[in-house]
């Protein structure tokens, strides 16, 4: 049944939305974007108000993500997860999902790569707590792998290195016997192998020898 606009009219708490009056009574609400071309008089069909509506679901959900991502970097499983807790549909989350993916706001392999020079500036830890975390993101193994490229056995030795040294002032006056347990227990937590920190633990005990000698 075809039926008229007989006012648009924007919604008092949310001005980014507009009320659909029809046939004098409110028909729905739509965001401005999807309302812009509404215009007063205008006869809307029942698949016309479908395709509106249609429309507006994907611009809310579309601006609900923008807001998650602008908040800080997500991986698109964050971001479908935050989706599907509104309850929108799933053709819908992969509508948003690709929007944001040719805007580039969501890029799996690029969170990777930020995620492990980030880890490895301010919190180093071992490849394989690094691989952990990431997957626990829901970041698919070939964005993993190659983020993780650069991170061999010379490169773990240098990540536990500098999370060990973020230590030394709690464990650096300890006896070797309890500096090695402690610092061991550290880097284990870390995810840090046993001859990556037999390894680091000598050399820092190496160097506090050679500070007090």
């Amino acid at each position: 049944m075809d039926r008229q606009i007989t006012a648009l009219k924007v919604q008092k708490h949310n001005n980014q939305r507009v009320n659909v009056f029809l046939d004098g009574e409110f028909g729905f609400g739509l965001s401005r974007i999807t309302a812009a071309w509404l215009r007063i008089g205008q006869v809307l069909t029942d698949e016309k108000i479908a395709e509106l509506l249609k429309s507006d679901g994907f611009e809310v959900a579309l601006q609900a993500a923008i807001h998650f991502v602008d908040y800080r970097p997500r991986t698109e499983s964050e971001v479908r997860t935050r989706l599907e807790k509104d309850e929108i549909q799933a053709e819908v989350i992969d509508a948003v999902l690709e929007r944001l993916r040719s805007g580039g706001l969501l890029d799996d392999t690029r969170f990777a790569q930020s995620w492990v020079e980030n880890r490895s500036a301010f919190r180093p830890r071992s490849r394989r707590a690094l691989e952990v975390e990431m997957r626990r993101k829901g970041i698919g193994a070939e964005a993993i792998e190659k983020a993780l490229t650069d991170v061999d056995q010379s490169q773990e030795e240098n990540l536990a290195y500098l999370a060990a040294q973020k230590q030394m002032r709690k464990f650096g006056q300890l006896e070797r016997i309890e500096f090695r347990n402690k610092m061991g227990s550290f880097l284990a937590r870390r995810g840090f192998g046993y001859d990556v920190i037999r390894l680091v633990t000598e050399r820092l005990w190496k160097e506090i020898e050679e500070t007090e000698a």
